[in-house]
């Protein structure tokens, strides 16, 4: 049986984007986004996190933020 090993990203890796340098960034945020926003931000208890009219980059901070708060950080 074969093993695999996880590879850790070198200090130059893009795996892991601050979403200000995402060039789709300014672009809507997606519906999986929105979902995923809608829900923590119920979970939180912090509706006003929800907005449907921002950006994919503001969505992503407003996940991690809200993420942390639900003790869902990584």
């Amino acid at each position: 049986m074969a093993t695999t090993t996880k590879i850790e990203p070198g200090p130059h890796s893009n795996l892991e984007k601050d979403p200000s340098e995402w060039t789709t960034g300014d672009d809507p945020m997606t519906d999986a986004q929105a979902s995923y926003l809608k829900t923590l931000s119920e979970q939180a208890h912090k509706p006003e996190m929800f907005a449907e009219d921002i950006s994919k980059a503001e969505a992503s901070k407003r996940i991690d933020a809200l993420r942390g708060d639900v003790g869902l950080d990584n």
